[in-house]
């Protein structure tokens, strides 16, 4: 089951940024980074965000989030993160349906770092296409997909 968080409510923020910094720790080792800028996120960076919030539950537990943000010409999926206890078991794939399911839009848009080739593999398979790499100022190589309907 997948429903909206209210990001802006204390206790769903400190559920989402717990999930986050989880599984950012996780990608942070798998690109190698020493700086990852997404595991310095405050609490009021999640309760002050007008993006949206999506959690995919697994009974009670919340066992993805996706952070969506709408823009006139396509929605730019911020984030998309698994808790470690639930890898590999189709929450990234559940998530990624109900955006581009839920969200009408002619574009969709995701960027990651290019060593993080299992969120790679998950955009493509639903059909998500690099457009872009570049070089961050902390020291990560990103990649860009687009998805245009």
């Amino acid at each position: 089951m997948i429903l909206e968080l209210e990001n802006t409510e204390s206790e769903v923020a400190k559920t989402i940024k717990e999930v986050f910094q989880l599984s950012y720790a996780v990608e942070a080792e798998l690109l190698g980074a020493k700086d990852f800028p997404p595991l310095k996120r405050s609490l009021e960076g999640y309760t002050n965000s007008t993006n949206q919030f999506f959690g995919f539950y697994i009974q009670d537990e919340i066992a993805g989030i996706t952070e969506i943000k709408k823009d006139p010409s396509q929605i730019h999926i911020q984030s998309l993160v698994v808790h470690p206890d639930f890898f590999r078991r189709g929450v990234g794939q559940g998530l990624m349906n109900f955006v581009l399911s839920h969200f009408e839009s002619s574009r969709f848009m995701v960027e990651t770092g290019v060593d993080n080739l299992p969120a790679i593999a998950l955009y493509e398979k639903v059909g998500f296409r690099e457009v872009k790499r570049w070089d961050t100022s902390y020291g990560i190589r990103k990649i860009r997909l687009m998805f245009d309907v």
